[in-house]
């Protein structure tokens, strides 16, 4: 690595290359490789992190099934969240300093040694937090925030339904819009996925295997809804989110694992004001981002650093162990985050 004048080191020698897992071709788990590549050096506005783990997420899979290509400028390595210490910094860079302990948002680039940050995007460790469970925060909590918070608007003493609660999004909503006074329901696909949802605070966990959401929903609410549905399953949900918000509900997507399209009667977002909404993360501006870096370091690291909430890990693999992170993220037999470790 050539820092030049552009960048700071921690250490003496960065080795000019590193590992790294790359995507041969679109396919299974099977076509993640380990790959050697240059270290990158830190542009202006961004740190070169030392990784210690990153996160394994549902765009990572899709993004290896050839269906979410990197945005433009990022890299083609997967990988959408670190955590590590920093170790050159670039032009500009006065937030951080040599030797920080942080996690990060990444726009790719998360399944290697190192790997570039932009110094906005990264957040502290919260005191007693191991710097390798950080790693499970930036993409969850991000998307958690942005689109529950921001978009869905939730409130103290609202109610919210989490559909996949035990997933890595659900296990953050569910544990942050309890924190933060909303009473939360949550549909999982199995009797001890619900349970683990109900240990982290909802209310009411539906197993969407032998129960109704809508008609469980409308019961625990005498009729009335809930106010807020944050859905990553779209297809034939949809209607029944609509059936299942109260007045003035708001609706917000960030997946469609069951499919984007549905037929859906839409006299009822007229009726009850409704607010059908929803964002994906990865593309969104690195001004947009920081701005929801600064939401989560004044209203929810202080919940982290009180123990109030948590990262739920479910399982670590070696970062040359990509593809059965994958194959278990597939399986759908995990509750909360995988990660990768260095």
């Amino acid at each position: 690595m050539d820092s030049g004048k552009s960048a700071t080191l921690l250490e003496n020698h960065i080795p000019e290359t590193m590992g790294t897992i790359a995507i041969k071709e679109p396919g299974g788990p099977d076509v993640l490789q380990p790959e050697t590549l240059k270290t990158p050096s830190p542009g202006p506005g961004e740190v070169l992190v030392k990784v210690a783990a990153a996160g394994v997420n549902r765009p990572d899979v899709v993004q290896r099934m050839g269906l979410y290509p990197p945005p433009p400028g990022a890299p083609d390595t997967p990988g959408l969240e670190v955590s590590g210490t920093v170790v050159a910094l670039g032009e500009d860079v006065t937030q951080l300093k040599l030797g920080d302990e942080i996690c990060a948002l990444v726009p790719g680039g998360g399944y290697a040694e190192y790997c570039l940050v932009q110094a906005p995007l990264a957040l502290p460790v919260p005191k007693g937090l191991s710097l390798e469970d950080a790693a499970g925060l930036p993409e969850t909590f991000f998307t958690v925030w942005t689109n529950v918070f921001d978009r869905g608007r939730l409130q103290p003493g609202e109610s919210l339904l989490i559909h996949g609660g035990s997933s890595g999004i659900g296990t953050t909503a569910i544990q942050i819009a309890s924190a933060l006074g909303a009473k939360v329901y949550a549909t999982a696909g199995n009797a001890d996925k619900c349970k683990a949802c109900e240990s982290l605070g909802a209310a009411r966990a539906i197993n969407y295997r032998e129960e109704d959401f809508e008609a469980v929903i409308k019961e625990e609410t005498g009729g009335k809804g809930v106010n807020v549905i944050l859905d990553m399953v779209g297809g034939d949900y949809i209607a029944k989110n609509i059936s299942s918000l109260a007045m003035d509900g708001r609706l917000v997507n960030i997946a469609f694992l069951n499919g984007p399209v549905a037929e859906v009667n839409f006299l009822p977002v007229m009726l009850k004001r409704l607010t059908l909404t929803g964002s994906t993360l990865r593309p969104q501006s690195l001004e947009q981002k920081a701005a929801i870096a600064e939401s989560l370091k004044a209203r929810v690291w202080p919940l982290l650093e009180a123990g109030k909430i948590r990262p739920i890990i479910d399982s670590r693999f070696p970062l040359a162990e990509a593809a059965k992170a994958h194959a278990l993220m597939e399986a759908s037999t995990h509750i909360g985050k995988i990660i990768l470790t260095a």
